[in-house]
């Protein structure tokens, strides 16, 4: 299920700012929105992406809503720690450790960032050249 595709949700994307009550992925971790979860816990939930650009890429997503990496605080370090050790934890469990993998966060729309809810992307499953874009 392509749910970012389908029309009824797709005011959720497009690098508006949106509010948590209208935030596509704050209604993907409350179970509002199917997705195919490979890790949760109670900060983070982890899916498949819908449109993957490798064989394994995952969106890592945090419960509670930020809107960028840039609205983040101190307060927030633990979170932000704690989602780089849930990827080690799906890339593990996802046999890509072993051969390697890349994590990234885009930021804002000019760094790529199309669902303005904080997420970090684990892409793995075959070589990843550089520069990536």
């Amino acid at each position: 299920m392509k749910a970012i595709n389908n029309p009824q949700n797709i005011k959720y994307v497009g690098g508006e700012k949106l509010s948590e009550g209208d935030c596509l992925f704050c209604k993907i971790a409350k179970q509002e929105i199917p997705a195919q979860v490979v890790y949760e816990d109670d900060q983070l939930v982890a899916i498949k992406d819908i449109d993957p650009v490798a064989p394994v890429h995952i969106l890592l997503i945090p419960k509670s809503h930020r809107a960028s990496l840039n609205d983040c605080s101190e307060e927030d370090r633990k979170l932000l720690g704690d989602i780089q050790l849930a990827a080690v934890a799906v890339a593990k469990k996802l046999n890509i450790a072993e051969e390697g993998y890349r994590l990234l966060c885009n930021c804002g729309p000019a760094g790529g960032q199309a669902v303005m809810h904080v997420h970090y992307h684990l892409l793995g499953g075959r070589d990843l050249g550089w520069p990536p874009g």
